[in-house]
C-alpha cells in the first residue's frame, strides 16, 4: 500500500500513534477479509462487503495523513 510513501510510513508508524493505529487496524481488517474469502473464517458476502468498505475508509484516512505529513 502506497509504495511511494514507504519511508514516510515507516517513520509515522513509530512517531505518530494515530497513524500507527490506523495502519494496524487496516492490516488486521485485510487479514480478516482474506480469511473470510478463503472460507477459513465464517462469514457472509454482506459481512465481507461491510469490512471492505471499512478498510477502504481506513485507507483514505491513512492517505490523508501521508499527504499532510509529506507537505
Amino acid at each position: 500500500m502506497f509504495p511511494e510513501y514507504r519511508e514516510l510510513i515507516t517513520k509515522l508508524k513509530t512517531s505518530d500513534r494515530h497513524f500507527s493505529h490506523l495502519f494496524d487496524k487496516h492490516n488486521k481488517l485485510d487479514e480478516q477479509i482474506q480469511r473470510m474469502e478463503a472460507h477459513a473464517e465464517p462469514s457472509t458476502p454482506e459481512k465481507i462487503e461491510i469490512l471492505k468498505k471499512e478498510k477502504l475508509l481506513l485507507k483514505d484516512q491513512i492517505y490523508a495523513v501521508l499527504k499532510k505529513a509529506n507537505t
